[in-house]
């Protein structure tokens, strides 16, 4: 069939007609009608484009997220990555070969897909789950947590939200033996099910204080995503670190008597984890009050030091 540019146009506007998200440039110019033999002002279109939903930046972006995801088995992450590279052209791949190199020490529970539809399913219906939770042996292999008995343990839990933290994936949840709140790693979790059981509403838990899970507050107090008691902390940094404190804490927290080299911070922070970050950045970081919590960081310290005494 022969061709010409009247014949390409009108096929590609049969296109656009159909739906295909097909752009181009728009030229305008002035040639002389044959028929009148007045110069009119004509538009020729050119620099046809197919819109892809995702841009070459965009893609790059989700598929290092799965790159350094913490929660994928590798085997999935690759086939996911591999579908990824589909939306985009055919230039796209050969620009992406560092995806070969991909560690594969991720992890081995390969029912991650399935945890997160049962789970999502769990909390859009209100519904409890039970499951047994895997931790790694001596063996360097995953095994289900033994109760005191030895046998293994089943977590019965109200599901309230999954959220992803320092490329790991974790579920935000109530554990039915407590009024608290506990976060479990979504890739451990196995042999999980939905029970014909109402989850216990996140406002009837004791540290809700009656409102619903507000998750981005939550996440600003759990920056190492421990269960315990929330408080207010004021602590002392070098000024260097108050990128990092903003970076972890949010931009609600509070800077207060400034010096040359230092200056204090109020936030609302997880006790648990405003001590594991004080261990961490010491001597940088110093808890002020409460005066419990500056207690207790400090027998943490005594006892590190005594260990290599």
């Amino acid at each position: 069939m022969e061709v010409d540019r009247r014949t390409i146009k009108s096929n590609l506007m049969d296109l656009i007609e159909l739906g295909y998200e097909i752009e181009s440039q728009e030229t305008t110019r002035m040639i002389r009608n044959e028929k009148t033999g007045e110069v009119e002002e004509s538009t020729i279109m050119s620099s046809f484009y197919l819109v892809r939903d995702f841009s070459k930046p965009e893609l790059r972006l989700l598929i290092d997220s799965l790159l350094f995801s913490k929660h994928l088995p590798y085997s999935q992450c690759k086939e996911l990555i591999m579908k990824l590279e589909t939306l985009s052209n055919k230039y796209f791949r050969a620009s992406m070969n560092y995806i070969s190199t991909m560690p594969e020490d991720k992890t081995n529970n390969r029912q991650v897909f399935y945890n997160i539809d049962v789970l999502d399913e769990a909390i859009s219906k209100g519904k409890k789950v039970s499951f047994k939770y895997l931790e790694y042996g001596t063996d360097k292999k995953q095994h289900p947590k033994p109760n005191k008995d030895g046998e293994e343990r089943i977590y019965v839990v109200s599901p309230y939200q999954m959220v992803a933290k320092e490329g790991k994936y974790y579920l935000i949840c109530n554990y039915d033996q407590y009024d608290d709140v506990s976060n479990y790693r979504v890739d451990r979790i196995t042999d999980i099910e939905i029970m014909d059981v109402k989850s216990k509403p996140f406002e009837k838990l004791k540290w809700s204080k009656d409102r619903r899970l507000d998750l981005a507050e939550y996440m600003k107090k759990h920056i190492y995503m421990y269960s315990s008691e929330d408080s207010t902390v004021m602590f002392r940094i070098v000024k260097p670190m108050i990128s990092d404190i903003i970076d972890m804490f949010g931009s609600d927290v509070r800077f207060y008597d400034e010096t040359d080299t230092t200056v204090c911070v109020k936030a609302d922070v997880n006790e648990d984890a405003m001590v594991q970050f004080a261990k961490s950045y010491a001597p940088d970081v110093e808890i002020l009050e409460p005066m419990t919590l500056r207690e207790r960081v400090k027998e943490e310290l005594r006892k590190g030091y005594r260990a290599y005494e």
